[in-house]
């Protein structure tokens, strides 16, 4: 069957390399980013792609690109939340204001909108909601601390909403990143990840085979990693 798939942080890196993949199969692809004039180029790029300007770090975006799919894609079943910033921090000097911008986004963003999509989904043929989550949630980066504990946060959440959504007919997926070639964090930071476009292809093959924890490289079978594993790769930059 074709799907309606929201992609959110859907303009680049990641949710871009699934919007196209997702979109050459058929499907309707929408994506929402917080740069109107990036979404404009993108679209542009990425002919039938759609396009919804939100900042998911903000509960009344949520809701509006909420209100909106409701409205102008009442057949969306797959919701991707994606959108995600990475910020290497000095946890003895706080600035609570970009602190908080990374929490905002990268946990109290997916957990909303799952919220708000449950009910929406429920019923559908084929629904699914995908989180994005990281292998450095496995492995606590000193580097990016609050980046870690968000990722951290998603891997639980996403674990229990599986449970509960087991019985409902909505499909809950996570997908668990390596370092993968992208601007995350800024250009040239993880210029030694992994190739994009083979992470992407990897992933998508799995999403269409119902896997519900895709790794790629090292992330495959993070979860099932010694406590010793992870306390020593949380330590190398």
């Amino acid at each position: 069957m074709k799907n309606t798939v929201l992609i959110t942080g859907g303009t680049s890196g990641i949710g871009l390399a699934l919007a196209d993949r997702y979109l050459k199969d058929g499907n309707t692809v929408i994506i929402c980013g917080k740069n109107e004039e990036k979404l404009k180029k993108t679209a542009e790029e990425h002919p039938g792609l759609e396009t919804v300007f939100a900042d998911v770090s903000f509960e009344t975006d949520r809701i509006r690109l909420f209100e909106t799919i409701k409205e102008k894609y009442p057949g969306t079943n797959i919701l991707i939340n994606n959108a995600g910033i990475q910020q290497r921090l000095d946890l003895t000097a706080m600035d609570w204001a970009v602190w908080k911008k990374e929490i905002a986004t990268n946990f109290e963003g997916p957990i909303h909108l799952c919220g708000l999509f449950i009910p929406f989904l429920s019923g559908k043929e084929n629904a699914r909601i995908i989180n994005v989550s990281s292998g450095l949630a496995f492995r606590p980066p000193v580097w990016v601390p609050v980046y870690g504990a968000t990722k951290a946060g998603i891997h639980s959440f996403t674990f229990t909403l599986r449970e509960q959504l087991k019985d409902k007919g909505i499909m809950v997926q996570e997908i668990v990143p390596p370092a993968v070639r992208t601007n995350l964090g800024g250009p040239g930071i993880h210029d030694n990840g992994a190739d994009l476009d083979a992470f992407a292809d990897s992933v998508y093959s799995d999403l269409l085979a119902g896997k519900e924890e895709i790794g790629f490289g090292f992330t495959n079978g993070t979860a099932d990693r010694t406590r010793r594993e992870m306390e020593e790769g949380a330590r190398r930059r």
